[in-house]
Formats: C-alpha cells, sequence, structure tokens
C-alpha cells in the first residue's frame, strides 16, 4: 500500500472546508425578528380579546357621553338593550323596554339616546295620580289635549292593560323634537288611544311618585325644575 506523503496530507487538509460560522449580529436580527412577531401576536390577541369583552358588556350598557358609533339599524333585536335606566334629578329610574311590542319606537328611543336628545330634557308637566311628561314644552301639540283632562284616581278602572308606571310616547309621526317621554302614574282606561306603550317601570316607582308631588302652577308645570341627567342602555336590569 502507497504511503501518502506528509505534504499531501498537509494540502489535503487545507481543502477541506470547516463549519460555517454564524455571527453575533445574524443570532441578534434572528432574535428580535422572533421577539416582534411573538408581542405581534400578542397584542392581536389582546385588542380582539379586549373587543370582544368590550361588545359583551359595555356594548350598550352606557350611552350617557352620546358619543358612540354604534349603527342600531345594523344589530339584530336580541342584540339590542332590553333596559333603560333614567337618571334624573330626583334619583333613578329603571324601565324595561317592550322591544318585540313596539319594535320601531324602541329602535328610535335607543337612537336618540345614542344622541344624546333625552340629556337635559325637563319634565314640563306633572299630573298628579295622572301622568308626568318630560319633552319639549314649547311644542305641545297633541299633548295637551288629553293630559289636561286629568280624572281623579278613584274614577280608573283598575286593568293590567291600562296599569301605572307604564312608559309611552305620542301616537304622531317623531322627530328629534318630538319625542316626549310619559310616565302614567295611576291605571289610564284609554291609554291605547293617546300612548305607544313601549316599556314599564321596574325600578324606581318611588322616584316617580316623588316627581309627581312636586308643587305645580295651575297649567301642571312644576314650579321647580325637575329633568333627566342621561339615559343608561343595559342588557340585565
Amino acid at each position: 500500500m502507497a504511503r501518502i506523503k506528509p505534504q499531501t496530507l498537509l494540502q489535503q487538509s487545507k481543502k477541506k472546508k470547516g463549519p460555517t460560522r454564524i455571527s453575533l449580529t445574524t443570532i441578534i436580527l434572528c432574535n428580535l425578528i422572533v421577539v416582534l412577531i411573538v408581542l405581534s401576536l400578542v397584542a392581536t390577541y389582546r385588542h380582539w380579546y379586549q373587543r370582544g369583552r368590550n361588545g359583551v358588556e359595555n356594548g350598550f350598557t352606557n350611552f350617557e357621553d352620546s358619543n358612540g358609533s354604534v349603527d342600531l339599524k345594523k344589530l339584530e333585536k336580541f342584540d339590542l338593550p332590553s333596559y333603560a335606566v333614567l337618571n334624573t334629578s330626583k334619583g333613578l329610574i329603571t324601565v324595561e323596554l317592550y322591544k318585540e311590542a313596539s319594535p320601531e319606537i324602541v329602535d328610535s328611543f335607543l337612537d336618540l339616546c345614542q344622541k344624546g336628545h333625552f340629556k337635559g330634557l325637563l319634565f314640563h308637566r306633572v299630573i298628579k295620580n295622572y301622568v308626568i311628561q318630560a319633552g319639549d314644552f314649547q311644542k305641545l301639540g297633541a299633548a295637551e289635549d288629553w293630559t289636561l283632562k286629568a280624572k281623579p284616581h278613584g274614577q280608573f278602572a283598575n286593568s293590567l292593560k291600562h296599569e301605572a308606571f307604564m312608559l309611552g310616547t305620542l301616537k304622531v309621526k317623531h322627530d328629534t323634537k318630538g319625542f316626549d317621554l310619559f310616565i302614567t302614574t295611576a291605571p289610564i282606561p284609554d291609554l291605547s288611544d293617546k300612548l305607544t306603550v313601549f316599556g314599564r317601570v321596574i325600578k324606581g316607582v318611588d322616584v316617580v311618585q316623588e316627581i309627581e308631588e312636586v308643587d305645580t302652577d295651575e297649567h301642571y308645570r312644576p314650579k321647580s325644575p325637575i329633568g333627566i341627567t342621561n339615559i343608561v342602555l343595559k342588557h340585565q336590569p
């Protein structure tokens, strides 16, 4: 067997390539890319998680700032809030909204809440044992025809259909200035002929009763202003 000369072995070893070395800069860049990808995934997860949480918990729970950009018309009926809390100068009044019975009126009411229509609205007519009315006192219209014909409480026949503490508005075409709120304080036999009922008071009956006890002038206007500070919409009472 022929011997390989040492000089030949040296030349062959020089021809063999050693393992490729990765520079420190490359390692750092790779680590930075991995970190950026992880941070991006975490940020995306947090964004969608918070967005989903807000949609469930806060989507319609608070419209008091009236600056929301949610389009109510694009939502399904079961997504709309079922309760409204009227924050008045006398206290809180919680009403259940009749979304199924009066869908169009409820939609209009929710839309006006979103736009802040009821913020600062005054109860400009208070008739004891009959009704309290909040709205534009300069635009009475059809409301004056029947609210001024109040009857003593004893003359009303008790009826579940016309029970007290119902929330309604006039049966007229509404605009942003014509949506008045009426809360009955006694059973009204011909209520359905006058108002479109779209809710009922479930909490704060004592607040309604306190409002109807205020001093009024001969035109049933409160001598001291009583108003709605804001309205908060909720899915749960």
